[in-house]
């Protein structure tokens, strides 16, 4: 049975990036590492969470995730991952300007969806067939998902640090604008440089 994971790496006060995104600025105004340190610079001991981000079989982004382009498709950009993405599958990218898939190596193809998030879910679930469909982020993403009923299985990277951008417009905080939510169930496990909380939803 197919079931709809979600994984963020956020700050203690629920942040996953910070202002001002580019091209050469991924999570804005603060270093990769602040938030997604534990996966790139400590892989090892977070093997079991890396891998269970990656092993679904079709996956959902935003658009900010996929690139900080803005407006109408200009350029060729392509992403931040080089020519060969970590998806190894179909990832839909939801968009308000339409654009032509684009394939890359190792089986990533990129699909640009401009009517919204239940399309992007019904043609997930076309493509993962029996396997499971990762909401990849970023958090505004992640909350429209949540708050539309649509997430089985949250689960939430938390690095011990907060980033103080309470109160901002310019970024969005995991769950704002999420209608309360009942978990059924959670697991945490700690490392030294992040703590993993998974949420059960439904």
């Amino acid at each position: 049975m197919t079931r709809v994971h979600a994984d963020l790496a956020i700050s203690a006060d629920g942040f996953s990036t910070g202002p001002n995104q580019t091209e050469e600025a991924p999570f804005g105004d603060i270093a990769p590492e602040v938030v997604a340190g534990w996966m790139f610079d400590h892989p090892d001991e977070n093997r079991a969470e890396i891998d269970a981000i990656v092993a679904a079989k079709a996956f959902i982004m935003g658009r900010n995730m996929f690139g900080p382009v803005r407006g109408e498709w200009t350029g060729d950009w392509r992403g931040w991952w080089g020519p060969e993405p970590p998806y190894h599958g179909p990832v839909f990218v939801l968009t308000h300007y339409p654009r032509q898939p684009l394939e890359m190596d190792g089986g990533t193809t990129f699909h640009f969806v401009t009517d919204g998030v239940e399309s992007a879910m019904a043609q997930a679930r076309d493509a993962a067939g029996d396997g499971d469909i990762s909401i990849a982020g970023g958090a505004e993403t992640t909350n429209q998902f949540l708050a539309a009923g649509l997430i089985d299985v949250l689960r939430l990277h938390v690095v011990p640090l907060t980033l103080g951008y309470a109160g901002r417009t310019d970024v969005v905080r995991v769950f704002e604008g999420v209608p309360p939510l009942q978990f059924t169930s959670s697991t945490v496990r700690a490392t030294p440089h992040v703590t993993h909380v998974t949420y059960q939803l439904h």
